[in-house]
């Protein structure tokens, strides 16, 4: 008899995890209590304290889905040349978190990555170390590369808040990110080669 790939109790974890990323998707990181969780799942309402026994440990469960995903874009940047890796993966941060704002949302709560929970500062350091290590190579007079890559971080996540809540359009007239993300890459890594007045 062959055993079930998929038992009980871990079918029932990963459904609760699942329609808690879909919950957030769609309403934000607001509506993700436990008993709302656990009604769209269709189990009891204390049927997640099985597997989560706090409300933070079943959210940091969600948003380590939204790390692994965004992992998994940024592992797909291909770019090799280390300012153009950058803007590509300035462009999967700001896409995602247009895209999956709730879930961006809920990813970068200061309670969910300061409890330590599932480990989410070891899924989410290992990218800012890697745009860290970018920043270097594109920018080798940086005395230091971490705080460069901090502030160019810092500007991305300001982007992406201010067009999630209208303000960028309000002030700007436009929601079209490419000239604003140029403006970024160039104030925190200088003009690209072959820009006017750039070029090297």
């Amino acid at each position: 008899m062959t055993a079930d790939p998929h038992p009980p109790e871990t079918g029932l974890r990963d459904r609760l995890v699942r329609t808690g990323v879909e919950l957030v998707d769609a309403e934000g990181v607001q509506a993700l209590s436990l008993r709302e969780i656990a009604r769209r799942a269709g189990v009891s309402h204390g049927a997640p304290r099985r597997y989560f026994p706090t409300h933070l440990d079943l959210l940091s469960a969600i948003a380590h889905e939204g790390f692994r995903e965004l992992g998994t874009r940024v592992a797909s940047v291909t770019a090799d040349e280390p300012r153009a890796r950058i803007a590509a993966l300035a462009g999967v941060y700001l896409d995602f978190a247009h895209r999956r704002g709730g879930m961006y949302e809920l990813m970068f709560r200061h309670d969910l990555l300061e409890s330590g929970r599932l480990g989410l500062r070891d899924t989410s350091l290992p990218l800012f170390a890697h745009l860290a290590e970018l920043v270097a190579r594109a920018r080798p007079d940086a005395p230091d590369p971490a705080v460069v890559a901090g502030a160019l971080w810092a500007n991305l996540h300001g982007l992406a808040q201010l067009r999630r809540w209208g303000s960028l359009r309000l002030a700007t007239g436009t929601d079209d990110m490419a000239p604003l993300l140029a403006a970024s890459l160039d104030a925190h890594l200088g003009p690209a080669a072959g820009a006017v007045g750039g070029g090297r």
